[in-house]
């Protein structure tokens, strides 16, 4: 996946983070795997709603939890739910609610984003709390001041699907996500992999014919039906890379398509329009259908055409004649008809678009290609950043305010007048251009942590020296790449955050969006019929371009084509996980 650095909803709009005045309530309280229900009626109008709390980690002397509310009842403009400890539990730092205390009782308010909740739709908030001794659940919950205390009619309960065709906030908050067996059983087959390989990845849609399966391989119908699955009773977030735009990738040789730069025709025929058939098939209308639109083409469209230094002749062909915004507006538009559909555009990554003169002419890019071909704004539930990618999530050893000696971060040889130093700092900061350009006012994000760990014995434990700024953000930075620029099976990367829901403010989820394990492109040329060609970003000797400031690639030796099982890799991910393993 190319990741180059440059500065020079259906019929019915989606609801996004919603709950309701609480009457009947049916409550679901998890602590890791282990739940207990509790059902319950109060005596106003609406009919009810359900409340999912749960403990994600805990340690001996904390813990993380995430709570969902979904509404079963009558919209409400604000929300705020009240429970009390049977225990000493402190509520810490929260996110996407404003949680205070007093005593034993604990009430968290809706942000001011996520206030306005209609009908069927759900939101998640988590916090951080610290705790002694014992860590019981809570067992009563009031919404808006109603408590649930009856147990007349619960509506519906926590393993009950959705009305067909209704979008809730999250998709992945209180569902599963979809493990893809073909990758677990080569992840299981690695030494130590058994660890990680229950992890949901994507399903990479990268070519027409993996829609009905290359070489024997499970098609889209074939992930479904195992989706059905494993949903069983409950429900399950299923994530899909629909990856195969004309021309795709315009200035990254190996990761370019089998479409040439005129076939748009055939990109929307045989290839949107067939994945749009089994998307809306009833069957699959209780599974969350989470897809990721076009990673990495469209930020080329302003990072690599003329006059940029970095501009590449295959990019400016791609911005003329005007394919990949058709292309992505066509697929939003088509997916985006569909009920239990959840778009996701791709919206490249800090090390990509921080500059002052990338980011905002990407948002307003983004927003052309999402009005494109009949689409509209409403048809894009989020975006997601860092898509095969190694920009660590947070960087906690020196920020973008930060300087030494009177200069500030930004002048600093890796940062390079960028305006973020991390994904999430990124990822919340377009959000909100997003938003401001006229997208959903709750837009959620998603961040891909599968390679962004950077854990090992080459994680810093603090700041670096501040003998000038070079030292200081160099000796303190957990992403060890050589340049930021560097996008092919980087040298000393490990596998990042685990999947899960809601983890801050304005993002719906991290998630391992690309397969740990699987190669970003070959160390040399090697033939092939996937249209994939050889770049050199991913030859270990290569001592770069402008696009890497001349660097070293720093990619690792002996990989194969993109997409296809890199071993070493694999072994290297476990190793330098963060957190570990």
């Amino acid at each position: 996946m190319s990741r180059t650095m440059s500065r020079t909803r259906s019929a019915a709009p989606p609801s996004r983070r919603r709950t309701a005045l609480l009457a009947a309530c049916t409550l679901m309280a998890a602590t890791g795997a282990t739940a207990t229900a509790l059902t319950a009626q109060a005596g106003a109008a609406a009919p009810g709603c359900r409340v999912d709390y749960q403990v994600t980690n805990q340690w001996s002397t904390g813990f993380g939890a995430n709570v969902t509310v979904t509404n079963t009842g009558d919209p409400v403009s604000s929300w705020a739910l009240e429970w009390t400890y049977a225990g000493n539990q402190r509520i810490g730092q929260a996110w996407n609610a404003t949680a205070t205390q007093s005593g034993a009782t604990v009430t968290a308010r809706n942000a001011p984003y996520n206030g306005s909740l209609a009908t069927g739709g759900s939101t998640s908030f988590g916090f951080n709390a610290s705790y002694s001794g014992t860590n019981a659940v809570p067992t009563t919950f009031k919404l808006n001041g109603v408590t649930c205390n009856g147990a007349t009619d619960p509506g519906p309960g926590p393993t009950d699907p959705p009305p067909t065709g209704s979008r809730v906030d999250n998709p992945y908050a209180g569902a599963k996500v979809y493990v893809n067996p073909e990758w677990s059983a080569k992840a299981a087959a690695e030494p130590g992999g058994s660890r990680i390989s229950n992890q949901p990845t994507g399903v990479w849609l990268d070519r027409i014919a993996a829609i009905n399966g290359v070489n024997g391989g499970m098609g889209l119908r074939a992930h479904l039906d195992e989706a059905l699955r494993q949903k069983g009773t409950g429900e399950l977030a299923v994530q899909l890379v629909i990856y195969n735009l004309p021309g795709r990738d315009c200035a990254a040789l190996a990761s370019n398509g089998e479409l040439g730069p005129t076939e748009i025709d055939k990109y929307k025929t045989q290839y949107i329009d067939p994945i749009a058939t089994i998307l809306a098939d009833p069957k699959y209308a209780g599974l969350r259908i989470v897809t990721t639109v076009e990673i990495d083409s469209l930020p080329n469209l302003v990072t690599n055409v003329s006059p940029r230094a970095t501009a590449t002749p295959n990019c400016d062909v791609m911005k003329a004649n005007g394919n990949y915004i058709k292309g992505v507006g066509y697929a939003l538009n088509k997916l985006g008809a569909i009920g239990n559909v959840y778009n996701y555009v791709d919206a490249g990554h800090h090390g990509w678009l921080g500059w002052d003169d990338n980011f905002g002419p990407s948002a307003e890019l983004f927003k052309q290609a999402a009005t494109a071909e009949g689409s509209t704004v409403s048809k894009v539930h989020g975006f997601i950043v860092n898509t095969a990618n190694y920009s660590a999530l947070k960087e906690d050893h020196f920020k973008i305010e930060d300087s030494v000696n009177g200069v500030s971060v930004r002048q600093s040889k890796w940062v390079d007048w960028n305006r973020y130093t991390d994904e999430l700092s990124y990822a919340q900061a377009m959000r909100a251009k997003l938003v401001s350009l006229g997208f959903d006012q709750n837009l959620g994000m998603l961040i891909d942590t599968s390679r962004n760990g950077w854990g090992g014995t080459a994680r810093p434990a603090g700041p670096g020296a501040t003998t000038n700024v070079d030292t200081y953000v160099n000796g303190g930075r957990y992403d060890r790449r050589i340049h930021l620029g560097n996008w092919c099976n980087q040298a000393g990367a490990g596998l990042g955050e685990r999947p899960k829901a809601a983890p801050a403010a304005g993002i719906d989820a991290y998630v391992w969006m690309k397969p740990p394990g699987e190669s970003d492109g070959s160390s040399s040329q090697i033939p092939n019929d996937e249209g994939k060609g050889f770049d050199r970003m991913c030859d270990p000797t290569y001592t770069g371009n402008a696009r890497n400031g001349n660097s070293m690639s720093g990619a690792l030796p002996n990989a194969p084509v993109a997409g296809h099982w890199f071993s070493a890799q694999f072994q290297e991910l476990l190793k330098n996980a963060h957190p570990a393993l």
